[in-house]
């Protein structure tokens, strides 16, 4: 099969210069030569080429299948009047990645989705412009590409540029993030969505199975996150879904947000905005993750990093691994005495070369365990393993295999 061209305009050709006869011949029927060259354009122009004669078709197939770095945008900033500055970095940077994107994650910083300078009680106008955000930034993906997007009170966001920069710990202004994953040999990125129906009283599980989450045996990680959890009913919803999970050996890690942003290639429309969870199966044989809980017994820099020593003990590989953190809007730096960052500086301290994600919301979930390769978790399903929280902070480690 051909790749298509829809994700961006033909490549006009032409005109600019002239190629002799040898460099033509080289162009049109040597493979080895053409997958060198278009081996150095971002993927977009990389799908524009393909679009030129079948042999750079073919060509530009192959090179894709090699793409399968897991790669991230973000900003954080001061707010600005021009919109989103979200939206304007992905568009940038959409032009420079090289891989395709197949699951889009994105994070966004709920006043920011929100919008600028509209007044908290204006409800329609807030709604539009987080519709006309969220639009946006799905138009600028492939048709194919699953895009999950989600608001919340403050977000935590590794800068662009290095896996060691310092990862930081927003809680008031602008941020957002975008986690780009490609397709990975051996690893399996299934989005899910569950809404609470009121027209039916018991949660069908049947559900978790048509969403991966259930009766498959290579699930590993699952990061979920609530949304409209403050609406009665909400709790014991969250439960139901989460319990057929506690029998599983995998990780459960994420959190209570503000918004949900988008969901495709579904709606993200149900009636009147009714409870609801999304998030991400992350299912392979190789891939790897640990989660820690840090409560109420972690209140300073020294139980902060005590708590990333249990983390580091998992001895999860550090290569091709993504730190998420989720903590509650009552920690931060008013819960550790106005000083900032405490929790994602004890983190870099331990995981320096790991790129850590993540957002404040409004409830927590996880608890502590390991998955790997040779270790089987014991089910958590007594009361200390409880996996709804709230004043804590789940950090999580995941292991997406070794890069091809």
């Amino acid at each position: 099969m051909e790749l298509k061209c829809g994700y961006s305009e033909r490549m006009e050709l032409g005109g600019c210069c002239q190629v002799d006869a040898r460099s033509t011949y080289v162009l049109s029927n040597l493979a080895e030569v053409v997958e060198r060259v278009l081996g150095f354009l971002p993927t977009k122009a990389l799908l524009r080429t393909a679009c030129v004669c079948r042999l750079w078709n073919v060509c530009a197939r192959r090179i894709l299948k090699t793409q399968q770095t897991i790669t991230w945008i973000s900003s954080s900033g001061s707010a600005s009047r021009d919109g989103c500055s979200l939206v304007r970095v992905v568009e940038q940077e959409l032009e420079r990645v090289h891989m395709l994107p197949q699951t889009f994650l994105y994070i966004i910083d709920a006043s920011t989705f929100s919008g600028h300078g509209v007044h908290r009680g204006q409800k329609k106008a807030r709604k539009k412009n987080g519709a006309e955000t969220a639009a946006t930034l799905e138009k600028m993906l492939p048709t194919q590409c699953h895009v999950l997007g989600i608001a919340t009170p403050g977000v935590v966001v590794t800068p662009m540029g290095s896996r060691t920069s310092r990862p930081q710990e927003v809680e008031d202004g602008e941020a957002g993030l975008a986690l780009l994953f490609p397709k990975m040999d051996g690893v399996k990125i299934q989005t899910f969505h569950f809404f609470k129906d009121s027209k039916q009283i018991v949660f069908d599980e049947n559900q978790l199975t048509e969403a991966g989450l259930k009766n498959n045996q290579d699930l590993r990680v699952v990061l979920m996150f609530g949304y409209n959890t403050w609406k009665e009913g909400a709790p014991r919803f969250l439960q139901r879904v989460i319990d057929p999970l506690n029998e599983k050996s995998i990780i459960i890690a994420g959190g209570q947000v503000e918004h949900l942003a988008s969901y495709t290639p579904q709606s993200n429309t149900h009636g009147n905005e009714p409870i609801g969870i999304v998030g991400l199966a992350i299912s392979g044989t190789q891939v790897q993750g640990a989660t820690v809980l840090l409560g109420l017994d972690v209140y300073d820099i020294a139980t902060a990093e005590a708590a990333m020593q249990r983390l580091k003990a998992a001895n999860i590989p550090e290569h091709n691994t993504f730190g998420f953190m989720f903590a509650c809007v009552g920690r931060g730096y008013q819960y550790y005495k106005v000083k900032r960052n405490v929790e994602a500086d004890a983190f870099r301290k331990f995981f320096p070369s790991i790129p850590l994600f993540g957002f404040f919301g409004n409830g927590e979930i996880g608890c502590d365990r390991i998955v790997t390769g040779n270790f089987t978790l014991r089910e958590c399903n007594d009361v200390k393993d409880d996996l709804l929280h709230s004043y804590t902070t789940v950090m999580t480690l995941v292991h997406f295999g070794a890069v091809k």
